[in-house]
């Protein structure tokens, strides 16, 4: 009974570590432009754990987190007929992993309606959908709602 217990959890070891592997592979994954001659036209790092201005998406099946910007740049590269794939480099070369990623993932599905080109050049900065001007006149305008405007009234 005892080494049905201690293979038992020997099993729940190691089952817990693959899962775990299966979540962080260490290295580097970056979506990759080519020409048609195969050579690198240009790339955005994908990162494998959430941040701050980071969406979370989904290529071949694996999850992943990318800046809004980087897919815009996918779509324009497919359309300037570069061919983007997902790459990984753990220090022995790129190996491809994922195809066509712009099929996967769009700007629409990430919620934003701006044209790709529009993202590339404002590098994404109004995204969010809150003009930073308009919040803090907003906050300034609830401020006078619950406070006197002067110690005179």
């Amino acid at each position: 009974m005892k080494k049905m217990g201690l293979a038992a959890l020997g099993w729940c070891f190691l089952a817990s570590a693959t899962a775990s592997a299966a979540i962080m592979i260490p290295g580097d994954f970056y979506l990759i432009s080519r020409g048609d001659d195969g050579l690198f036209a240009g790339s955005h790092k994908i990162f494998q754990r959430e941040s701050s201005g980071l969406r979370r998406v989904s290529y071949c099946g694996r999850d992943y987190w990318v800046r809004p910007v980087t897919v815009a740049w996918t779509q324009v590269e497919v359309e300037n007929r570069k061919e983007v794939r997902v790459e990984f480099n753990m220090g022995k070369g790129w190996r491809p992993i994922c195809e066509k990623p712009e099929q996967q993932v769009t700007l629409k599905d990430l919620g934003v309606t701006q044209d790709a080109r529009v993202v590339l050049s404002t590098n994404g900065q109004d995204l969010d959908g809150v003009n930073r001007f308009s919040a803090i006149s907003e906050s300034f305008q609830k401020g006078n709602k619950t406070k006197k405007a002067s110690y005179h009234d």
